[in-house]
């Protein structure tokens, strides 16, 4: 049984983000927020990994020889990890850090977006901060890589500047301009989240490795079976894979916009 996962980093980084966040000023909240990304590089970076006998940084190549993987190891057991890797989980105790840490960068987004300010000058300043985090974030990752499986701290800053970007992207296109008929699919998909990922980990969990079907070459799954059978034949490889997952996903979309047309709305 795996301890950790998606929704177990969600719920310790809001718990942990919400507390330090509830008090205190935006000030206090980002002095915070730095000590937390700098601690977590210098824990990663600079301190000895006991099984290795070397300092994390030159192991960052290697998910299941850095310091997070080795005290996931050591307090939750191989028994339970990351199933498909067993010896390192990129939803982790202490890579749950930095994640705190792009928490909080979203609240202090939201307090920002809340505030009283005229709308040009929040989307200016989303958009210079958000700027500012991307050439941080594309700097720090010259010592510290962009890594998702670790949530390294240049990719907390890295991702942070890119949702603002993104953000305020779609706030200037649609308060601003006043272009909304293309946002439908995605208030779809936003408005039933847990639906939408839930049952589609199910759905691929079901496909792709416990329904077997049965075949000339022995039992194949049913993932396999629907990709030869409709994509393979005539499409390049690559082009293919693009096309089962749009059909993946358009699936899904047919799913949510019934239970949207119903108004039935799972929420937490």
């Amino acid at each position: 049984l795996r301890i950790m996962g998606v929704l177990q980093r969600i719920g310790v980084a809001y718990v942990i983000g919400a507390l330090i966040t509830l008090r205190g000023t935006w000030r206090q909240h980002l002095v915070t927020l730095v000590a937390i990304l700098l601690g977590y590089w210098a824990l990663m970076t600079l301190v000895t990994v006991p099984d290795q006998g070397r300092p994390g940084w030159q192991l960052l190549d290697k998910p299941d020889a850095v310091l997070s993987a080795w005290l996931d190891r050591q307090i939750l057991t191989t028994n339970h990890l990351w199933a498909s890797a067993k010896t390192w989980d990129p939803e982790g105790l202490l890579s749950s850090l930095p994640a705190v840490g792009s928490m909080m960068i979203g609240q202090l987004a939201g307090r920002w977006i809340g505030s009283p300010r005229a709308l040009a000058e929040r989307l200016n300043g989303m958009f210079a901060v958000g700027a500012l985090l991307l050439m941080i974030g594309l700097m720090w990752h010259w010592v510290f890589p962009i890594n998702k499986s670790l949530w390294t701290s240049s990719y907390v800053v890295f991702a942070g500047g890119m949702a603002l970007v993104t953000l305020a992207t779609c706030m200037w296109i649609i308060d601003v301009r006043g272009w909304k008929r293309w946002t439908t699919f995605f208030v779809i998909y936003g408005t039933n989240p847990m639906i939408a990922f839930l049952g589609s980990g199910l759905m691929a969990r079901l496909t792709v490795t416990l329904l077997k079907v049965p075949t000339a070459d022995g039992p194949e799954s049913v993932q396999w079976v629907v990709y030869q059978a409709i994509f393979a034949p005539i499409l390049e490889p690559r082009v293919a894979s693009l096309g089962y997952a749009v059909t993946f996903v358009g699936f899904w979309f047919v799913i949510l916009w019934a239970l949207w047309r119903r108004n039935i709305f799972l929420k937490v």
